[in-house]
């Protein structure tokens, strides 16, 4: 290689070794591997350094180099086994929230112009500096800094604006739940409400019904019939009624019988009267003629 290819190449990496090493640090996750994967790819294009016509394409050419190196360390990786009684606990990291960050970041993304997408990827993907920026979009550098600071005012207010309906989604959820939930409260209330009114009437039903069933010990005494008002007034089941029906008709009947007794006896009392005025009107016609 001459020596002024050389220069070129020494020039190149002074000026863009740090914006190398970050897309190194993005294809593997150690820092000392992201350097040797760094420094690997150096030396293999420093061979062919002279190939590339347009130096302006370097960087791309070096991220392949070093995707391939990256790839060529993935398969020829050992895989060490160590025999071992109890395993140890294998510690994977949850790199949910990172992808939904990143499917975020792509998604409002779109939102913006492509002028705007490409100053944003530059300057904050790629960490590229103002004056790099704008040589690789060719516009001046006032016009890099003005398109990068409205784009990004655009993207906080897009990330505002999902925020807030995002909060407002769960507010709805939430308040659905609280207020599905009180109706159900409500509901529990009232059920257990009409329970205990179905109770309350049901024990009145039975304390009516006990308190209009008659006495027993006050039906019959002394050998006379008498029958047992009832203790509240109201419907008077079936049978009561005949109970106390029988119990009137037993008493007209005793009573009827001792009026017909009494009739006979004083028939009886005023035929003897009669007789024995005729016996009197007998002996004293008989006196009389046996005076004569």
């Amino acid at each position: 290689m001459a020596q002024g290819e050389v220069l070129a190449f020494e020039d190149y990496v002074r000026t863009r070794q740090e914006a190398l090493l970050r897309s190194a640090r993005r294809l593997v996750p150690d820092p000392v591997d992201a350097q040797d994967l760094l420094q690997t790819a150096l030396v293999r294009t420093y061979g062919r350094w002279d190939g590339i016509a347009d130096k302006s394409l370097a960087d791309a050419y070096l991220r392949r180099v070093m995707i391939n190196t990256r790839t060529e360390w993935w398969r020829a990786r050992k895989l060490d086994e160590v025999p071992t009684e109890q395993l140890p606990d294998a510690s994977v990291d949850d790199g949910s929230e990172q992808r939904a960050d990143r499917a975020l970041l792509m998604d409002i993304l779109g939102i913006l112009a492509p002028k705007q997408r490409s100053v944003v990827v530059l300057r904050h993907w790629e960490q590229m500096s103002t004056e790099e920026t704008a040589a690789a979009l060719g516009m001046s550098a006032g016009t890099v800094k003005s398109t990068l600071h409205r784009a990004l005012a655009r993207l906080r207010q897009e990330l505002e604006s999902r925020e807030l309906t995002s909060r407002e989604a769960v507010a709805r959820e939430t308040g659905g739940r609280r207020e599905a939930g009180g109706r159900r409260e409500a509901e529990a209330r009232r059920e257990a409400v009409s329970a205990r009114e179905a109770a309350s009437a049901r024990t009145s039903g039975n304390q009516r019904r006990a308190e209009s069933v008659p006495e027993t010990g006050n039906t019959r005494r002394n050998g006379s019939v008498r029958s047992a008002a009832p203790a509240a007034t109201g419907r008077v089941p079936a049978q009561r009624t005949r109970v106390t029906a029988n119990t009137a008709a037993v008493t007209s009947g005793a009573t009827a019988t001792t009026s017909t007794t009494a009739a006979v006896t004083s028939v009886t009392a005023a035929r003897g009267h009669t007789a024995a005025l005729r016996d009197g009107r007998h002996d004293e016609r008989g006196r009389e003629r046996c005076a004569a």
